[in-house]
């Protein structure tokens, strides 16, 4: 027997009113199943005549009692839903409601991923050909240009650029709620000191001090939890730059069954009046010319967290630097049980 998650009281005037204030599509009927009172959107999903009972919506003789024993019941007519009843008082009369069924929210999240591939994809091969003529223009027209002329090529190659960085970080982002999970006892120092290496790799020209506490273990999917570590260590080496001293501290402790760990930097920080869009898809606190990216880093990392049952936060001082907590799941210790 289905439940409509309230129960219903009052008279029958009382119930009618009910009835046309509902959202979804809701019926009053007598013990019988014959049609007492509809509202609009119940009219307009299964357009009912005077006489119509369920049992004709349902191509059933059973009354309601018996009914509501196989509830929530399919309709032929809307097989997207399904109709749920519940007696009310001494169940003389009932109420009937049509609610949609939940969707299969793997097979969209996989839907949208093949769409937001498919749009990278195709997006990509313009962009190449934009940077590659403009390069090829700027290669050998190079002494016929002036000098603005020559920045303008250079923003073009710069733009595209840009939008290739953008279309990356989009198809990561649909990633990180879409890839299913393969949980696992992930060292983070480990993948903080990897994460450190390859932007020093990539900008070795910066001295930057990265400092990790050894023994960081989460429970998590270790590709993800990278690409979490990457998106805040990146933030903060981006913000560390032009600082007197750039340093990053990675640490950490496990509390009850929790890691709960910091990426400390001493950069230029934040306004924290500005901090409820730290974590917002496209959302800068700083402006292009002191660094910031597509604004998706941190998006991602919150995502990330998120669906390994955590989240980040911030804390920020303007000049005095930042640090962003990451509480995520613990390798589980001795005593411990968790299911992989």
């Amino acid at each position: 027997m289905s439940s409509l998650g309230f129960q219903p009281t009052g008279s029958g005037s009382d119930l009618r009113g009910f009835v046309e204030a509902c959202a979804a599509p809701t019926a009053l009927v007598d013990a019988a199943g014959c049609l007492l009172a509809t509202n609009a959107a119940f009219d307009r999903q299964f357009t009912p005549q005077a006489d119509s009972t369920l049992g004709l919506l349902l191509g059933s003789e059973a009354n309601c009692a018996e009914l509501a024993e196989q509830a929530p019941l399919a309709v032929t007519s809307r097989p997207d839903g399904r109709l749920h009843l519940q007696a009310v008082g001494d169940s003389r009369l009932w109420l009937a409601q049509w609610q949609l069924e939940c969707v299969d929210r793997g097979e969209e999240q996989r839907q949208l991923q093949m769409f937001a591939d498919t749009v990278a994809h195709d997006l990509r091969a313009p962009l190449r050909s934009i940077d590659s003529f403009a390069k090829l223009l700027e290669d050998r027209a190079a002494s016929k240009l002036d000098a603005a002329e020559r920045m303008h090529l250079s923003r073009i190659r710069t733009a595209a650029t840009r939008m290739g960085a953008l279309l990356t970080a989009l198809g990561e982002l649909s990633r990180a709620a879409s890839a299913q999970l393969q949980p696992q006892d992930v060292d983070m120092s480990l993948l903080a000191e990897w994460v450190g290496a390859e932007l020093q790799d990539a900008d070795a020209a910066r001295d930057v001090s990265l400092i990790v506490q050894p023994g960081l273990r989460a429970w998590g999917d270790e590709r993800l939890l990278k690409q979490l570590l990457r998106a805040l260590v990146e933030n903060a080496w981006t913000f560390t730059r032009g600082c007197d001293v750039a340093r990053i501290e990675i640490a950490g402790e496990r509390i009850g069954g929790r890691l709960r760990m910091q990426v400390r930097d001493t950069g230029c920080g934040f306004d924290m009046h500005y901090a409820h869009k730290l974590f917002e898809p496209f959302q800068r606190l700083h402006g292009v010319e002191q660094g910031a990216g597509h604004g998706l880093g941190l998006a991602i990392a919150q995502r990330i967290a998120r669906r390994h049952g955590g989240f980040v936060s911030a804390d920020s001082r303007v000049d005095e630097g930042s640090t962003f907590t990451v509480d995520l799941p613990a390798v589980a210790g001795e005593g411990d049980n968790r299911d992989a």
